[in-house]
């Protein structure tokens, strides 16, 4: 059974496909309030995520029933999103329960809903990489001076990323004067703009930077992971509304247990792992990824439940630094009440 509807693109063919897929669901997709959660055992978990790499807990987990649980006795309302503001501001409305999205969106709603929005787990580490579009002229991370260089979401954990390595390499972003211009529009569009050389480089997460290298010719420049100690640092973080998480622990116990054998078995199963992906994204987006993309794509990510809560707040400085965090900034007690019931690292 599908999760949502999603126009079909036609005419098209792997990654293009793709792209143009997300695209449609993309305006399609408006704001769809559900019923709010009350007291005692939820009638259904409401369950956001992305059509990503690093999302693979929840993709692989209801494709091969592995979530919510064998026993759990709980019903699963999944809702795909493409940005993670747009999912966290579902879950101000109280349309979502919890969510799987990157540590900006976390820190934003967590700051935001006054600890109305907590961490319960980790999903993925890694995953994000610099690609240079072929004829760009870039053979290193240190030529973005005068270049073009695209990022989804403002403020979204690859956009934070960008503009922080820009002024860590002594450069300084377009909007504050200086020679690069960062391009903030969704991951497919993307992927078009670079086809069509209107980006000289793009900083992006799984699938889409092994889109650009196996489909457009692109260089991966830089893996982000290489920037981070131990190279390690959370991408993907799953979060639930501090309300539900009070008022049905017993389901979020279960679904946290099953999270993490999810995570054990993706490691253990790579190759089905992909197959799980690959059946998910034909069926969902109606455009199967390229072959062996989603394998190759899955293989640059960390599944892991461990939070790697020091680089959540790391990159809640950066977000800081940059302004995204409003005139407050951080309060004294940094991210303190953020991490609830991870349980432990898998």
């Amino acid at each position: 059974m599908r999760i949502r509807s999603v126009p079909v693109a036609s005419g098209l063919a792997g990654a293009a496909a793709l792209a143009a897929a997300v695209l449609a669901a993309l305006a399609a997709q408006g704001a769809q309030q559900d019923h709010d959660g009350g007291a005692g055992a939820p009638a259904a978990v409401r369950v956001a995520f992305f059509p990503n790499t690093g999302h693979a807990i929840p993709i692989v987990g209801l494709e091969r029933g592995l979530l919510p649980g064998n026993g759990s006795g709980l019903e699963v309302e999944p809702r795909l999103f493409y940005s993670g503001p747009q999912a966290v501001e579902s879950m101000f409305a109280g349309a979502m329960d919890m969510a799987y999205v990157g540590p900006g969106p976390a820190v934003t709603g967590f700051l935001r809903s006054g600890s109305g929005i907590v961490v319960l787990a980790g999903a993925a580490s890694g995953g994000s990489s610099l690609v240079a579009r072929p004829g760009s002229g870039m053979a290193g991370p240190e030529d973005m001076d005068g270049r073009t260089v695209a990022a989804p979401q403002v403020a979204n954990t690859q956009d934070v990323s960008l503009r922080t390595y820009v002024a860590d390499l002594g450069l300084e972003t377009a909007a504050r004067g200086g020679s690069v211009s960062v391009l903030n529009v969704a991951n497919p569009e993307i992927y078009a703009l670079f086809a069509k050389g209107d980006v000289d480089a793009a900083w992006v997460p799984e699938p889409w930077a092994t889109l650009l290298v196996g489909e457009l010719g692109g260089e991966r420049l830089l893996r982000e992971e290489s920037l981070w100690p131990d190279g390690r640092f959370a991408s993907v973080l799953l979060v639930a509304r501090a309300e539900f998480a009070d008022e049905n622990p017993a389901a979020v116990a279960a679904w946290l247990r099953a999270h993490g054998e999810t995570a054990e078995w993706i490691r253990g199963n790579p190759e089905e792992a992909a197959s799980a992906v690959d059946a998910f994204m034909e069926r969902e987006l109606r455009a199967p990824l390229p072959e062996g993309a989603a394998a190759e794509a899955l293989s640059n990510v960390e599944i892991t439940a461990d939070p790697l809560a020091p680089t959540v707040l790391a990159f809640a400085e950066r977000a800081e630094r940059l302004g995204y965090l409003g005139r407050e900034g951080l309060p004294g007690g940094g991210l303190d009440g953020m991490f609830r019931a991870a349980g432990p690292a898998a």
